[in-house]
This record gives C-alpha cells, sequence and structure tokens, in this order.
C-alpha cells in the first residue's frame, strides 16, 4: 500500500486542514503505520509509466518558487532503471536551465503523468539527481529512445519515495493523432470494402 506519498506531503498545515474540513479521520486510518518508508513502485505504475509519451515536473527554485516543466518523447521515454529509481534523457531546447538549476539547490520533484483516454493519473514525488553527458555519456545514451531525433544534454534520475493515484473526476478525455487513427481503422476498412462492392455492384448493372 502506498502511503509515504501523504505521509510526506501531510504536513501540520495540511492536517490541520483536513481536521477543519472533516477529512482527517479518514486519512489518519488510510495511512495507520506509515514511518516514512518509500511507497515500492509496483508492476501497475511501472506498466503506466511506460505507456506515457509526456509527463510535468515540478521543482523549486532558491526563493521558493515553484516551476513546472512539460516533458515529451516517445512512449516509454521515461524509464524504469531499477528499484524505485526512474530516469529519462534531457534534451537540448531553449536553454533556459530553470529545471537543472532549480535541483542543484533543491533535489525535490514532483511528477504529474495523465493517461486522458482513460481518465487516469500518478503523482510522483522524489528526490533528482542530474549527470551530463560530458561526464557520463553512456549513462545519458542509454536513456535516449531508439531512432529518436534529439540531441540528449544529460540524464536525469529521480528516486521515487512516494505515488498516489487520482480519481478520475473532472478529467476529460483527450486522444493524440495515433490513438484516433488506430481507432477508426477498423471503420476505415469497412468503408472502403463497401465502396468496393458498391462499384462492383454499378459495374454489374450497366454491364447488364
Amino acid at each position: 500500500m502506498a502511503r509515504n506519498y501523504r505521509h510526506t506531503l501531510f504536513d501540520e498545515a495540511v492536517m490541520a486542514a483536513q481536521e477543519r474540513h472533516g477529512s482527517r479521520a479518514s486519512y489518519l486510518k488510510m495511512d495507520a503505520g506509515a514511518d516514512g518508508t518509500p511507497d515500492a513502485l509496483t508492476a501497475k505504475e511501472l506498466g503506466f509509466i511506460a505507456q506515457r509519451d509526456s509527463f510535468y515536473m515540478a521543482s523549486v527554485n532558491a526563493e521558493g518558487w515553484p516551476y513546472m516543466q512539460h516533458r515529451g518523447g516517445p512512449a516509454g521515454f521515461l524509464r524504469h532503471i531499477s528499484g524505485n529509481r526512474i530516469g529519462f534523457a534531457d534534451y537540448r531546447g531553449n536553454k533556459q536551465y530553470i529545471s537543472t538549476a532549480n535541483l542543484t539547490g533543491n533535489d525535490r520533484v514532483s511528477l504529474f503523468l495523465m493517461d486522458y483516454p482513460n481518465r487516469d493519473r500518478l503523482k510522483l514525488i522524489g528526490h533528482a539527481s542530474i549527470v551530463e553527458i560530458a561526464d557520463d555519456p553512456a549513462a545519458v545514451t542509454a536513456l535516449m529512445p531508439e531512432g529518436y531525433r534529439a540531441t540528449p544534454e544529460r540524464a536525469f534520475f529521480i528516486d521515487v519515495i512516494g505515488w498516489e493515484w487520482n480519481c478520475s473526476q473532472h478529467i476529460t478525455p483527450r486522444f493524440t493523432e495515433a490513438e484516433i487513427s488506430a481507432a477508426i481503422r477498423p471503420m476505415a476498412a469497412e468503408l472502403n470494402q463497401l465502396r468496393a462492392e458498391l462499384a462492383a455492384l454499378r459495374a454489374e448493372t450497366r454491364g447488364g
């Protein structure tokens, strides 16, 4: 059972708010026994991670401002390394380096992974580390998706300490071009077959 996500984020202010609004008792019962031990990633979480083609990652700068960045690539570009460690190659972009700089002062990150068609979302928190390609080219290039045309600059490794699945309420289903193409492929094939049959019937009628 995942408990450390809530154990980590439910500080005194959060618990006080829960008490005021009547939800503290249920969470207290749900998280009984939480002691700070990381939530182990199971096959369900790892399978979900492997299917994602994007996610959002939040970090915090030295002034306490949160920064959220979108990361994308081929499905599976966010990879399971071992145990509770996941990682991805960081490609050359607009050269702002905000996330990279934030993590030098505070290694805490939060990841938000969405599956819009199935209305699922997974939240992860953990500690991130960075490996520059100049320091360990093999470690960085090993995380590059095969055949993907991007230039890697570094790798981000994240040691997950907690995760939580959210409810599907208010998630609007959205579909990628590939998902829509796959869904309509059988209908397109049937339509083509019907067109061919209609053309044959017309030809037969004209011939008769």
